[in-house]
């Protein structure tokens, strides 16, 4: 039993848990009503996937937990943590209570559902595994992986190549409406969509963290496409927790998730021989959803750890950036006007044009310097001037507000504007301020009450 084991009170004490930042799911799961957890930890492949997620203390203190038929006392909890890692134990304790997975009143138990679901999925498999089939044999651990990546990176060049009058090749319309809806790419005025700062900055993430930030804005709009919530997490853990080269039928699929199939497969979660097929298997994107294994093979993301090149910045802008990447060539391309590519080295420039182009596509000068190897301070200094540039006039909409009858109506109108927050400029002197479109109904309709009132 746990409680009685003395190696795990000594993991406990001796315990430095690294303070990482939560995964990107956890407080998405804490939003949610103890009704809809509570239908998901119905499901073992979910408890086990969510469980992979919580850090190391949390992880611990659920396997302490999850053997005991009865609840243990705070205070004999709280006796295996040493002082000075109390505040770690707290917000594991109370990471644990929002998620609903631990009950906290005067004494610690978990979940009675999420505790057998968790154990039934250490004991027990996932998914409905399909038949051998000696005449279709399914796509090898080799092919799934090229299928994979060639869809991811379809997703990451046309972001890369928005705006540099390339054409490449283009996602499905699911695809670019999630892209937009996350923020990463926009189309102002009907124009063909661009890249924004925040795609930029998802560019630099690790495939793994890309992944879920479009698969949470997925989670989003689950509710505004009349799909079930629960049902659409429960399929995505189902998948992190399949093996990799194997064909699962689809018949015990919900119709949620079986809608959710021609999603998966635009970005490279799963594959099917035909849209209409039975079977599908999970690639190595869908089977690492959960875990800590790279989500790619030899993924070219942009920020990918296994081809990583480096960069020489030269005191006269020149750059010399060592990688056979298309993709990062890419990326560089977005804010360096390129000279020269050999097979392992691309030379270029950062200069006056190159920046406002980058700025243009919505990258600020803070992240330039991210990207280009820690530069000089005169250098991030230069940038920043050339992206004042920019910033030296900008326009904005409004109405203004002058001719008033007295300084006691002009106060009085301008001091009603700034509680609405709507003044964008004011001038005392000439009785006159500025307003933004927005405010402009609410302040007319505050000055016609005056007026009428008056009179």
């Amino acid at each position: 039993m746990p409680s009685n084991n003395t190696d795990g009170v000594d993991d406990i004490r001796d315990l430095t848990p690294v303070l990482n930042k939560p995964h990107a799911l956890l407080p998405f799961l804490q939003l949610q009503s103890a009704t809809s957890l509570s239908r998901l930890y119905q499901s073992p492949s979910s408890c086990l996937s969510i469980f992979r997620l919580l850090d190391s203390i949390e992880r611990q203190l659920v396997m302490n937990l999850l053997w005991l038929e009865s609840a243990i006392s705070l205070t004999t909890m709280g006796a295996w943590v040493v002082q000075d890692k109390k505040k770690v134990y707290d917000d594991a304790l109370d990471m644990l209570s929002k998620l609903h997975i631990l009950h906290i009143s005067g004494k610690l138990s978990l979940n009675t559902t999420f505790k057998t679901s968790l154990r039934h999925a250490i004991t027990g498999g996932f998914g409905v595994p399909a038949e051998k089939d000696e005449k279709r044999p399914p796509m090898d651990i080799e092919g799934l992986d090229g299928y994979a990546l060639e869809r991811w990176e379809t997703i990451l060049h046309f972001m890369v190549s928005s705006g540099t009058g390339q054409t490449p090749t283009r996602p499905s319309q699911g695809v670019l409406y999630l892209l937009q809806r996350s923020g990463l790419m926009s189309n102002q005025h009907g124009s063909l969509p661009q890249i924004t700062s925040a795609g930029f900055q998802f560019l630099l993430h690790p495939p793994h963290a890309q992944l879920w930030d479009l698969l949470l804005q997925y989670l989003h709009m689950a509710e505004e496409r009349q799909m079930d919530l629960v049902e659409v997490l429960t399929f995505f853990f189902m998948l992190s927790t399949m093996e990799l080269g194997r064909e699962y039928l689809t018949e015990n699929l919900s119709q949620t998730q079986k809608a959710m199939l021609d999603d998966l497969r635009d970005y490279g979660l799963i594959w099917q021989r035909r849209a209409t097929s039975r079977r599908f298997s999970p690639t190595r994107l869908a089977t690492t959803l959960t875990s800590s294994s790279p989500s790619l093979p030899t993924s070219t993301g942009a920020a990918s750890s296994s081809q990583q090149g480096f960069i020489v910045l030269e005191t006269n802008y020149r750059v010399y950036a060592y990688t056979d990447n298309p993709l990062q060539t890419a990326v560089l391309n977005l804010f360096v006007s390129l000279k020269y590519r050999f097979p392992n080295l691309v030379v270029g420039s950062i200069t006056r044009d190159s920046v406002r182009r980058a700025l243009n596509n919505g990258i600020s000068a803070a992240q330039l310097p991210d990207r280009s190897c820690a530069p000089s301070n005169a250098k991030i200094y230069q940038i920043r001037l050339w992206e004042l540039e920019k910033e030296r006039l900008k326009s904005q909409e409004g109405y203004l507000y002058t001719a008033f009858a007295s300084q006691a109506d002009y106060e009085f109108v301008l001091d009603y504007a700034k509680q609405l927050d709507v003044v964008l400029w004011e001038n005392n002197a000439k009785r006159c301020f500025f307003g933004s479109l927005e405010g402009h109904s609410n302040i007319r309709n505050f000055i016609e009450r005056r007026t009428s009132g008056a009179t």
